[in-house]
């Protein structure tokens, strides 16, 4: 989707929209990647292609010994669906991981702007942490980067309010998940029972990225919301600014 960004005499709050759209569409952007790698690999993975028998002839180094100096007949088409398999896997877990990445970093990124106008600041632009030399922003992982004052949306009778807790929720449960399965994964003896518990965590978990990227898209229409004050304030004081001259002139 195609959009027209602020120009840079713009009020802050639209640069403000800008930065956590941008976000969204990265995080869109990564989604609409892993999609495309997980149905090349289902494709390229599927047990009902038909292998060709062929087979060809692979002459060892002149200078092989033993076991090494004898030919083998590997089988070319088997040999591409593996490579290709393993293309397709490996690409499919690195789209994967970057979706969760983006996604993440659009909820976090959406909720830190509604926290700041909910505060009554006027930031331009979404604030990440950085690591020292790292290409991508740190992502949020303390515990309060993702909430925002939904009270306060309720308050303000924000209709969405409900759905905007129903999606943090959703995002918490996948989290919280993933920390279990990784706090098992990481001990030295798993019983049978842990492992259960450890798989069903991580089934819960695989949902991270969709349920962040869905807490973003409700975060950003919440921004919308509580940008309704200092919008409304800011055409009060261009009209009041346009009115003053000619206040002004009427005094003379």
């Amino acid at each position: 989707m195609l959009y027209n960004p602020a120009p840079k005499n713009a009020p802050w709050f639209e640069h403000l929209t800008d930065s956590v759209r941008a976000l969204g569409h990265a995080a869109r952007d990564w989604q609409v990647a892993a999609q495309a790698a997980a149905a090349d690999h289902a494709r390229a993975d599927h047990p009902g292609l038909t292998e060709h028998d062929g087979r060809v002839v692979a002459l060892p180094p002149a200078d092989a010994v033993g076991w090494n100096s004898r030919p083998h007949s590997p089988r070319p088409h088997s040999v591409a669906q593996r490579l290709l398999e393993k293309h397709y896997r490996e690409a499919m877990y690195a789209t994967r991981h970057g979706y969760e990445d983006a996604a993440r970093l659009y909820a976090s990124g959406a909720a830190w702007a509604v926290r700041q106008v909910q505060e009554g600041k006027q930031p331009r632009h979404v604030e990440f942490a950085t690591q020292p030399n790292a290409e991508t922003p740190l992502l949020a992982l303390t515990p309060g980067s993702y909430r925002v004052g939904t009270e306060m949306l309720a308050t303000g009778r924000y209709d969405q309010a409900a759905k905007v807790s129903a999606a943090y929720k959703r995002l918490d449960d996948c989290l919280y998940a993933g920390d279990v399965a990784a706090d098992i994964g990481a001990q030295e003896y798993i019983a049978d029972h842990e492992a259960s518990q450890m798989h069903d965590a991580w089934a819960v978990a695989e949902g991270t990225a969709d349920a962040a990227y869905a807490y973003g898209l409700a975060l950003e229409r919440a921004l919308q919301f509580v940008l309704l004050g200092p919008k409304e304030t800011h055409r009060a004081e261009q009209r009041a600014a346009q009115e003053q001259p000619a206040t002004e002139g009427e005094a003379k």
